[in-house]
């Protein structure tokens, strides 16, 4: 396996932020490149991630992903500057359009023009990073610009963008300095990574020049029956019930008829017929789950995909901790 293996941890998991910093000693003993943590509507991920990156050496520190709506694009700059201090340069700073779920409805804010607000923000924050001031005149944004006290940094942590779409991605690779996408099979990463490249083609850059590191939900363990049964009803719940995007995209890679049967039972909270329609091959496209030699093959199969720079591991629900260190040593075998 050429590309690196990041693993993504989910706050709820835990029952304190030091939980975190936890799980990152762990997965740099066994071999991790990166740890990686979301942000919905939990803990405040800068916490968990600072003491992550303080008990740590040379673990990779990422954040997946934040909204470009929490925050002010300065606040988000200021907080990318402190981590990659907090983490010695080890940090890399994750934004993504966000959905309108977490927008609206947690941020109180107006889900709008998603794609130029990400935009706009990564401008800003780049702004900050290389003249100090988060100036800007845009569609969106208009700051006149306060000098950050720490002036222009030598070292600013690439920020890496969560996108799905044709149109995002394509932004991705234009403004960001990664990509970090969730829920493709094979030919859906291969085919959208044209966008991403075309983007990158936009930014005077090559598909080199960004680390691409998507995100597969998965579980190893000897029971391959439970494996497979956990892992089915999560991805199930990320198609039919977690906003409508992961859905829209998954129907868009082939796959509209198993996405309106899993939405169709959504809508009667039906969490079991939502596991249930969907198929063995589709699971099997999706997510890495059965035994650690399956998990194993499939995720060095997924990293051999031309582009692809690191595969980032994340949990599915149910799991026990056993499951978890059998699944972490399983893939970090494939290495």
């Amino acid at each position: 396996m050429n590309a690196e293996l990041d693993l993504l941890v989910r706050l709820g998991d835990y029952d304190r932020p030091q939980g975190v910093a936890e799980r990152a000693v762990q997965a740099e003993e066994l071999g991790f490149d990166r740890i990686t943590v979301g942000e919905t509507t939990g803990w405040n991920i800068v916490p968990p991630l600072t003491l992550a990156a303080d008990r740590t050496e040379e673990l990779g520190i990422s954040n997946d992903v934040i909204s470009p709506y929490g925050r002010t694009p300065s606040m988000l700059a200021q907080t990318a500057l402190t981590m990659q201090a907090a983490a010695d340069g080890r940090f890399r700073f994750g934004i993504g359009p966000s959905s309108p779920a977490i927008t609206e409805r947690w941020h109180g804010q107006e889900f709008d023009r998603p794609l130029r607000r990400t935009r706009e923000v990564i401008e800003i924050m780049r702004a900050v990073y290389e003249e100090g001031n988060p100036a800007y005149d845009g569609e969106i944004f208009d700051i006149p610009g306060l000098g950050y006290e720490r002036g222009p940094s030598e070292n600013p942590p690439p920020i890496d963008v969560g996108t799905l779409g044709p149109k995002a991605t394509e932004m991705a690779g234009r403004f960001g300095d990664g990509w970090a996408p969730q829920l493709f099979t094979k030919d859906g990463l291969r085919d959208r990574l044209e966008d991403l490249e075309r983007g990158a083609e936009l930014g005077g850059k090559e598909l080199s020049d960004l680390r691409v590191a998507p995100i597969v939900r998965g579980i190893a363990s000897p029971d391959r029956e439970a494996a497979r049964e956990k892992a089915r009803g999560t991805v199930a719940f990320l198609l039919g019930a977690y906003g409508p995007y992961y859905g829209n995209s998954v129907a868009e890679q082939g796959y509209p008829d198993v996405v309106e049967e899993i939405r169709a039972a959504w809508e009667e909270r039906d969490t079991d017929a939502m596991a249930a329609a969907l198929p063995e091959d589709v699971l099997d496209e999706l997510a890495p789950a059965g035994t650690p030699d399956e998990v194993r093959e499939w995720v060095t199969e997924y990293s051999e995909i031309e582009g692809v720079d690191a595969v980032r591991l994340g949990f599915v629900n149910g799991m026990t901790e056993d499951d978890k260190r059998t699944t972490m040593e399983a893939v970090v075998d494939a290495t």
